[in-house]
């Protein structure tokens, strides 16, 4: 089973013995001279010379064999590979007859036709040792001559030495550094230096992942890191990492909520808030507005209030326990307020926190339900508060628990609520266009409008006709208040609906939501909005109003064109990385432009980049990796519809016509 192995081994032993005294020989020469780096100079190409012999004899031992031995026909490779039973059988024949006719004389001939003692190799070797001991004995001479005089030193090659130096931005308040190159994280614009530190070794070059390149010498190299990238040198990828700087973040532990209302016996307010930046806050400011009145008659107030500084210049800490009265609140009035940020970087930062509000109820009124949301509601004296439906309903349900009510009392005061309601309803339903209500009653129209018939007839608009407003031209309300009206109008329709089948418990529900919507209009008395400022183009004064429209802008829009989403050289690109022909001219342009455009993250734009940079250096494996980092850039790929082929036989035409003969009968 091994036999192919054996004779290999063989072949391998006895070219190894005829290549073996060329190596002796070389070696005799340094070490009568005595000279370390010589000997170990030729060890290291004697262990090349072996590794190119051993190449050659396990490529070549089957070809010597046919070639030196008639006997086995040139059937050698049988030895290698056999795979057929056949081929196994033709191979026992083959080591039969090896056993018989390959001995060791017949090796070594086979081994001498093939490889040469190599001697030619030795003679260069011979010449460079005699000019290293002519040289030797001249220094000799020398020191024998002026023992006084050091002897020069042989010139070696200079080996370029690069020192990487570091300077973060001043505002980051971060030290220099510098040293051998490195993997670096700098903060977003640094500034990178690469220097050499023996400029006598010459000029060398530095490859940038965007595809740039960066000469030292004997001027420095610069960089100013704005973005995450790699370079390369001398073999050598070193990662550079930009951290951007971070806007300020604010923490707002008191209030805990947006919207803090107090209690009416309320005294005090709290806050606290830390600011918090990666280097250094500037400043911070606290902005307070106090807001008065209601309907058309608010008054703000507004005020602003830096934060002080502590210890640590990157986190300010600010709380205080305010009185209403240091904040000039009363009751019935509001406090916004939010805090604005700037950090110390080159290009500030501006952060502002939301806006929170601390409001002071004012006393409640005998009539809750007054809102400036609706200012032109007329208030009837007798009319009854939503609140107070609530509770004369619970108080029925009470009653009627208690005691054995009769039918008729339970009846009467359960239709006279919900006459309440429905009057209540009526009042907040015109401000939506509505004058009807779904049950009789002392608000409807009566029969007899006091029109009396003239001469005998009948005026049927007057009679018959009414004036209805739409609801949506009925008020210039916002949609918000409608929505809220609306709510608050379907919760009493159903609770009268439940009052009128004396179900007072089934009414409690829908009458609780419409006193919700009706307190949600109360808050929403006032808004509160920031102060912004219009500021018009100017005019110009010498064309206005001489109909002169030379140079004016059109104001139509013109329609953009489709675009494609994937370029024409990128998709030549993409093409040519699929196989190991050519890649397009201008490839890496290309490929760079397409990498920086649409890859965002910078670990994948990194890896992108190193597969372009391999790809460029002539590796054919990268080639599928940078193709599926370009396509991974493709967001929204053009849909390519292509037709179902179908073959048209003979048997498929035949077929057809059968099936459609079956269908027609």
């Amino acid at each position: 089973m091994h036999a192919d192995a054996d004779i290999a081994r063989r072949i391998w032993r006895a070219a190894l013995l005829r290549r073996l005294p060329l190596w002796v020989l070389g070696a005799l020469p340094w070490l009568s001279l005595r000279l370390l780096p010589g000997l170990l100079a030729w060890v290291a190409w004697c262990m090349w010379d072996g590794a190119r012999l051993r190449q050659r004899v396990s490529h070549g031992w089957v070809s010597w064999l046919d070639a030196d031995v008639p006997e086995l026909e040139d059937s050698s490779a049988l030895l290698i590979d056999a795979d057929t039973p056949l081929a196994r059988m033709q191979r026992e024949r083959l080591l039969a007859r090896i056993a018989e006719r390959l001995d060791a004389r017949t090796v070594r001939a086979i081994v001498r036709r093939h490889v040469d003692m190599g001697l030619s190799w030795l003679a260069p070797w011979l010449a460079f040792a005699a000019i290293v001991w002519f040289f030797g004995q001249q220094g000799a001479t020398a020191k024998g001559a002026a023992p006084g005089t050091p002897a020069p030193a042989a010139k070696a090659a200079v080996v370029p030495e690069l020192i990487v130096t570091a300077t973060p931005p001043a505002y980051t308040g971060l030290a220099r550094t510098e040293g051998a190159p490195r993997h670096l994280e700098l903060p977003e614009g640094s500034k990178l230096t690469w220097c050499l530190k023996n400029p006598e070794a010459g000029q060398t070059i530095l490859e940038l992942s965007d595809g740039r390149t960066l000469n030292v010498g004997a001027k420095c190299a610069e960089l100013a890191a704005t973005e995450s990238l790699f370079w390369r040198w001398r073999g050598a990828r070193y990662t550079l990492k930009v951290t951007p700087d971070a806007p300020p973040q604010i923490t707002v532990t008191q209030p805990t909520q947006m919207v803090q209302e107090f209690k009416p016996e309320a005294k005090s307010a709290a806050m606290t808030l830390t600011v918090r930046d990666d280097y250094a806050v500037r400043r911070a400011t606290l902005h307070l507005t106090l807001a008065r009145g209601s309907g058309e008659n608010i008054k703000f107030t507004d005020r602003e209030m830096p934060l002080p500084a502590s210890n640590d210049p990157r986190v300010r800490n600010w709380a205080r326990q305010w009185t209403l009265a240091e904040l000039g609140m009363e009751p019935g009035d509001e406090m916004y307020f939010f805090v604005r940020a700037v950090d110390n970087a080159a290009q500030p930062h501006t952060v502002q926190s939301p806006t929170y509000t601390l409001r002071l109820p004012a006393p409640e009124q005998e009539d809750e339900e007054v809102t400036s949301a609706m200012p032109v509601l007329v208030k009837p004296q007798s009319l009854r508060s939503q609140r107070q439906i609530i509770i004369d309903t619970e108080q029925l349900i009470a009653d009627m628990k208690a005691t054995r009510m009769a039918a008729s009392e339970a009846r009467e005061r359960s239709e006279a609520i919900a006459a309440d309601q429905a009057q209540l309803r009526r009042r907040y339903g015109q401000f939506l266009g509505e004058e009807s209500t779904l049950f009789g009653g002392e608000e409807e129209h009566d029969d007899d409008h006091g029109h009396a018939p003239a001469n005998g007839q009948m005026d049927v608009l007057h009679e018959f006709g009414h004036a209805h407003d739409e609801a949506e031209n009925a008020t210039l309300y916002d949609e918000g208040t409608k929505k809220i009206l609306r709510r608050a109008l379907v919760a009493m329709w159903d609770a009268e609906k439940a009052l009128r089948g004396i179900t007072p418990k089934t009414a409690l529900a829908p009458e609780l939501k419409a006193l919700e919507a009706i307190k949600e209009l109360q808050q929403a008395d006032r808004i509160y909005l920031h102060k912004t400022a219009f500021v018009p183009p100017p005019i110009k004064e010498e064309i206005r109003m001489t109909g002169d429209v030379v140079g004016a802008a059109s104001y139509r829009r013109e329609q953009g064109e489709a675009q494609d989403a994937i370029p024409l050289p990128l998709r030549e690109l993409v093409t040519a990385l699929s196989n190991e022909g050519p890649l397009p001219a201008l490839w890496t342009r290309t490929a760079h432009d397409w990498v920086r455009e649409r890859l965002n993250d910078d670990e994948q734009r990194l890896a992108a980049q190193r597969a372009i940079q391999d790809v460029a250096d002539g590796c054919l494996r990268c080639r599928p990796a940078l193709r599926a980092w370009l396509r991974a850039g493709i967001a929204q790929a053009p849909v390519i519809l292509q037709a179902t082929p179908r073959a048209h036989t003979p048997f498929t035409q035949a077929w057809q016509r059968e099936h459609a003969k079956g269908d027609a009968k």
